[in-house]
């Protein structure tokens, strides 16, 4: 698939997987319109060329829908959507403190797996609407799940359920998609170099590192921007979930 001349929308595309993703797509050639909430566009650094933010909650319907409609109003047609916001709050099932709070399991579950299907399904329905390629091909959503789907580590079990309804979601919506001419592939990365990482102290970024068995470091976020560009131009990608973590297994710990 060629991005070069389309439209892509990118989630959680102010600062990490999202900006860096958003960045290369743009470079590339594509319209890249970014989503992200309000307060965290106030505080990234102008976007690229070619990388309009919007401010937009995916857990909630209509503001999806409106950035939609502004992608369909700049007249580019849409082919690409990357899932890539999430958030990742630590609690244990039962803690010193009690039980696992419900309401936070709730929001965990909210943005990382219910606003990714947010997305997934609104995106997807944009993407039905322009003109298929030779091949019978629309559009392809990539969606973002972790490591952590498969082997969750202490304190991680909101986190961990809702990135394995991530991976469970990606084969069925593969499979629902197909008559559409759309592909649906999942990215699950290990411990990327994000700012959320570069508020830990040195000693723990490099014991982290030093856990992955090669090469022996933090992912870079261009790593997985890379990866999105590999799955667009492979077009017998599809329905499965593509590991990015230098052979890591995590410890329960």
């Amino acid at each position: 698939m060629n991005i070069s001349g389309n439209a892509a929308l990118v989630t959680g595309a102010a600062s990490g997987l999202g900006a860096a993703t958003a960045a290369l797509l743009a470079q590339n050639g594509a319209h890249v319109y970014g989503l992200d909430l309000e307060q965290a566009i106030g505080d990234a650094p102008a976007p690229p060329d070619n990388v309009t933010l919007l401010a937009a909650d995916i857990t909630h319907e209509e503001p999806v829908r409106t950035a939609l409609e502004r992608v369909a109003r700049d007249g580019h047609p849409l082919r690409l959507a990357v899932n890539c916001a999430g958030i990742a709050p630590s609690a244990r099932v039962l803690g010193r403190r009690g039980a696992h709070p419900l309401d936070l399991f709730h929001h965990v579950v909210n943005v990382n797996l219910v606003g990714t299907f947010n997305v997934l399904r609104l995106a997807a329905q944009a993407i039905a609407r322009t003109c298929a390629d030779d091949h019978g091909q629309r559009g392809l959503i990539v969606n973002t799940a972790s490591i952590a789907a498969f082997e969750g580590q202490v304190g991680q079990a909101a986190y961990a359920a809702s990135k394995a309804g991530v991976t469970g979601l990606t084969i069925t919506a593969a499979r629902d998609l197909a008559d559409h001419g759309i592909r649906v592939m999942t990215i699950a990365p290990g411990i990327v170099d994000t700012p959320m990482m570069a508020g830990f102290p040195d000693a723990v970024r490099t014991a982290l590192a030093e856990g992955v068995p090669m090469p022996r470091r933090l992912a870079h976020p261009d790593e997985y921007a890379r990866l999105v560009l590999m799955i667009a131009a492979h077009d017998y990608l599809n329905g499965e979930t593509i590991r990015m973590d230098g052979a890591l297994r995590m410890a329960p710990r």
